[in-house]
């Protein structure tokens, strides 16, 4: 018998199916699992073989929501997921796929709303894109040295610019014509067939356009009537495949929408996500409403799971530029400009500064942002002095309101002017209670999106680490078992696709992880380059945790460095379609 081209000697072996873990020796071969085994494994030349002693073995894991759709053209690695033992990835995030819509409509689209700056995305667009459906793309990624294993969604807005053109499916007065629907159906229906996960669309109006073109509009999902996204999700349904949505957060009755496709009652039901359930501190209601949205679907016959990402939601701001600003009038004017005269100009507006204050104090409307600046810590500035203080406590020192103090550093200093706030699951009891719930999928990094605003490409590790403490600290939330299976064989389940298991015949993708490194701070954040991309982003550095991550059975990242293979040569990941 030929040789095994890997063995992971005495391990803790997790299958990613919830099982018992027990230490187990691993051998790989020929990409797959070959044997799992109490006993020892013949290492007959064999060359590579890993004492795995007092370390975690478990599938690797799978991030069911990034935005990488551009980065994966130019730099297919996606080190950053693999460093962390990421070995799937989800694109076509929040209708944002790069699919049908031409080069510099599916850059409009996206870059804005991900702040990924539209310099670097659109040169890339038009230099590589040569699809226009997805077979296309299929076809392209197949061909591609991809690093970790690619699934996908088909996004709405995407679907709907590339049929309707950008100017008519951002136009209000628009319906699309029965031929125009005919032909979403027909993309929508070739994308299912071979093997994507479902359609992502959105609701939520902060999301923008970029470019001169349509400047500052809304998604083009956001313009879709119901009628239009509820004929989509009959094909959806018919493949038992998964819509995945956002509920605009200033009209929270509309998830009932959202409630009544996914029931099974008279009708098939239809598996759904919704971005996203959090513990905001601005709305602390809201976590309620969100779990009794999904008690009252499921109980009707749903298949409803609200995203939940596992750690504190901190965002991060340079200036004005942050999302969250979107919610009230006198941001969503501000960050609409894009002329930074003009911006500086309004900033310093009497009447526009006395509407952005009564906005400010408008803390019972329903809102993500704590619209709290004495929560805000000022990480950077040209003036040193203020550094590592909160707006508030400046705006104490300088008798002047709050607000007044933010917009006049922003006029001052622009983004030079850098600062952060906790918005979200900041309370660890109630983030364990939602992360403990079995309507939660577990995800929601945005991997690849918010290049200098968010970093959670860790989650995985973060939600694993939320489970051992717990556990540690004699008030277990779940198993580790159970919080692999989570991240694993959890997602791929619900999404069904052939991934998040290592038992024997499996696909050899594998992270062997040290749990000693969990003792380190796994929010912490630095910078590092953005391949291909001469940029530099928010980061998370975690060494020595992961020690190795395979994909089909081959090395990724070991020595807290990614192999100079991955993203180059062909034979890591590939495209998984939906089963």
């Amino acid at each position: 018998m030929s040789a095994y081209d890997t063995i992971i000697k005495g391990g803790r072996y997790f299958d990613g199916t919830g099982a018992s873990s027990s230490i187990q020796n691993i051998a790989i071969k020929q990409g797959k699992i070959a044997l799992v085994s109490s006993s020892p494994i013949d290492e007959t030349g064999c060359e590579h073989i890993i004492d795995a002693r007092d370390k975690w073995v478990m599938p690797g894991f799978i991030d069911t929501h990034t935005h990488y759709d551009a980065e994966l053209i130019v730099s297919p690695s996606l080190s950053e997921s693999v460093r962390h033992g990421v070995t799937t990835v989800l694109v076509g995030s929040c209708s944002l796929s790069m699919i049908c819509s031409e080069y510099e409509d599916a850059s409009d689209i996206f870059t804005r709303v991900e702040t990924v700056p539209r310099e670097k995305v659109l040169p890339i667009l038009k230099k590589h894109k040569t699809w226009n459906t997805p077979k296309q793309w299929v076809e392209y990624i197949k061909t591609h040295p991809m690093g970790p294993n690619v699934v996908s969604m088909l996004g709405h807005s995407d679907m709907r610019v590339g049929v309707m053109g950008l100017s008519r499916s951002t136009d209000i007065r628009v319906v699309p014509t029965e031929a125009e629907m005919i032909k979403m159906e027909s993309l929508l229906q070739e994308s299912l067939e071979i093997g994507f996960l479902g359609l992502s669309t959105m609701c939520l109006k902060w999301d923008k356009l970029d470019g001169n073109r349509e400047w500052s509009k809304s998604l083009p999902s956001t313009y879709s009537k119901w009628k239009e996204v509820s004929r989509l999700n009959k094909l959806v349904r018919k493949y038992d495949r998964v819509h995945q949505g956002a509920p605009n957060a200033a009209a929270i009755l509309q998830i009932n929408q959202y409630m009544r496709e996914c029931m099974g009652i008279f009708q098939k039901r239809l598996k759904t996500t919704l971005i996203s359930r959090m513990d905001l501190k601005g709305s602390v209601y809201l976590s309620k409403i969100t779990n009794l949205a999904a008690r009252v679907t499921n109980f009707f016959n749903g298949d409803f799971r609200w995203q939940v990402l596992p750690t504190p939601f901190t965002v991060y701001a340079d200036g004005i530029d942050v999302v969250f600003f979107e919610e009230f009038g006198a941001g969503e004017l501000a960050l609409d400009l894009k002329d930074k005269i003009e911006r500086n100009k309004l900033l310093q507006d009497e009447t526009y500064r006395r509407d952005f204050r009564k906005f400010y104090g408008e803390k019972l409307s329903p809102r993500v942002w704590q619209r709290d600046f004495g929560d805000a810590i000022i990480l950077a500035c040209p003036d040193e002095s203020i550094v590592g203080k909160n707006f508030a406590e400046v705006a104490k020192h300088r008798n002047i309101h709050v607000v007044d103090l933010f917009l006049d550093l922003v006029v001052q200093y622009g983004t030079d002017l850098r600062w952060y706030t906790t918005v979200a699951n900041h309370r660890k009891h109630v983030l364990k209670k939602m992360v403990k719930d079995k309507k939660s999928l577990i995800t929601f990094s945005d991997a690849g999106a918010h290049i200098r605003n968010m970093a959670f490409y860790n989650l995985p590790l973060r939600m694993l680490k939320l489970v051992s403490e717990s556990i540690d600290e004699g008030d277990a939330m779940m198993t580790m078992e159970k919080a692999v299976w989570r991240m694993t064989g959890d997602q791929a389940e619900w999404f069904s696709i052939d991934a998040g298991r290592i038992q024997q015949g499996d696909r050899a993708d594998v992270v062997i992880i040290n749990p000693e490194g969990f003792k380190q701070n796994l929010e912490q954040v630095s910078w590092a380059e953005m391949e291909n991309f001469d940029l530099q982003r928010l980061v998370n550095r975690n060494p020595g945790l992961v020690e190795q991550v395979f994909i089909n059975g081959k090395v990724a990242f070991e020595n807290d460095e990614i192999v100079p293979e991955l993203g180059k040569e062909m034979g890591y990941g590939t495209y998984i379609p939906a089963h």
